[in-house]
């Protein structure tokens, strides 16, 4: 495996057949980890095809595998970032933490994708919208 992030907040590796492997640590790592969990289910489960797939999770390892979303944007201008975390909003997620860190491309679509959902918070239903938080 490829380790691609190392920080106080946890470790990112890649796998050889492309799968994400993220390891929380540090400060609120069980909250932290929880919450991407609850996240990307909650997004997998609307159909947003522009964040990584759960495909497992280790709350004993506090450990996520997700599918790979493409690699790190290097410039992207401000007025697409904001485009991109307005367009989760509408799946009923707000990403609280828009930063170029957190957008990937994807080539094999051509696709802005989003990552790093720890501190992400799903949003209440809209009136007149089926609460699918239940």
């Amino acid at each position: 495996m490829r380790q691609v992030k190392d920080t106080l907040r946890s470790t990112v590796r890649i796998s050889y057949d492309g799968l994400v492997y993220k390891t929380f640590r540090g400060p609120k790592a069980e909250e932290r980890f929880a919450n991407e969990v609850r996240v990307l289910q909650f997004l997998g489960a609307k159909n947003c095809l522009f964040v990584p797939t759960l495909v497992n999770f280790y709350p004993e390892q506090l450990q996520i595998v997700t599918t790979n979303c493409g690699g790190r944007v290097e410039r992207i201008d401000e007025e697409r970032i904001k485009e991109l975390f307005g367009e989760l909003e509408q799946y009923g997620v707000r990403h609280d933490d828009p930063d170029i860190r957190n957008v990937t491309y994807r080539q094999s679509d051509g696709r802005f994708c989003l990552i790093d959902f720890e501190f992400a918070t799903i949003l209440p239903p809209r009136p007149g919208e089926p609460n699918v938080h239940e």
